[in-house]
């Protein structure tokens, strides 16, 4: 076992941070435990509760780090497109095609639970920065809307697009033919602003 001084906080957050990336870049979170990232890097579990809190907090540090890298690809898809209908279809493709990729890490963004513990302001803010983005392309093509409308069409708009993303990553549509989860979501997204 490595003996705490041996990393500086900062290297051990990172450490820990990219070993539960590299587990869940083949398992589910369900298979991880607080001893089994412990063993992992080769810590005991209580060092891990000094640097993180809890395990929950752990957790949701790494859901942080998803959510970093999944805003950091959003942008710059949002970015190469010159007009906004346009950035909200490759902003959903970017969603769905994330997931695709890390399954396990996209799944723990939605499953992780705070146990009736507030979420703290940092992760608070980057759940805003997600949620901000479809808002801003949504006022931006439609600026005549109230804020109201537009958080309501983000949320519809949002929700369809995830419940389709979740979908296709558990393969469950259910069909005896192959079904394209991005041309689901193209099809939302036409139908929806066509008549919003």
């Amino acid at each position: 076992m490595a003996r705490r001084n041996d990393h500086t906080r900062e290297e051990l957050v990172a450490l820990t941070l990219n070993t539960v990336k590299e587990f869940l870049s083949e398992h589910s979170h369900h298979e991880l435990s607080l001893r089994k990232v412990a063993n992992l890097i080769g810590y005991v579990p209580s060092t891990l509760v000094n640097v993180f809190g809890n395990y929950n907090l752990l957790l949701l540090h790494a859901v942080a780090q998803t959510l970093d890298e999944l805003a950091t690809e959003a942008r710059t898809v949002v970015e190469q497109c010159s007009d906004p209908q346009s950035a909200l279809y490759e902003l959903a493709y970017c969603y769905h095609d994330f997931a695709q990729k890390y399954p396990h890490r996209w799944q723990l963004i939605f499953e992780h639970n705070m146990n009736g513990e507030t979420l703290p302001e940092w992760q608070a803010e980057r759940i805003d920065n997600m949620t901000g983005m479809l808002e801003g392309l949504l006022k931006v093509q439609a600026p005549q809307r109230t804020d109201s409308e537009v958080l309501q069409a983000s949320r519809v708009l949002w929700s369809g697009v995830h419940g389709i993303t979740l979908l296709s990553v558990d393969d469950k549509f259910f069909s005896a033919e192959p079904i394209d989860g991005k041309e689901l979501i193209e099809n939302l997204l036409s139908n929806y602003l066509a008549n919003w």
